[in-house]
């Protein structure tokens, strides 16, 4: 890497579809990429749960 503006180069990762169809491949999404979710699914977990339950506030009539 001799040229200096190589370093300012980014490339998106793979893509699926085409047009208005075109989505990011979740197969290569990696954190090197900017896509680490590793939280992603306990976070669905948390906010699946609080909507579920049903609210135990007592509204006087």
């Amino acid at each position: 890497m001799t040229d200096p503006l190589d370093k300012a180069v980014s490339t998106p990762p793979a893509t699926l579809g085409e047009g208005c169809l075109s989505r990011y491949d979740p197969a290569a999404l990696t954190p090197e990429n900017g896509a680490d979710f590793d939280g992603a699914a306990e976070l669905w977990r948390q906010l699946q749960q609080s909507t579920e339950q049903p609210s135990t506030r007592r509204e006087d009539a």
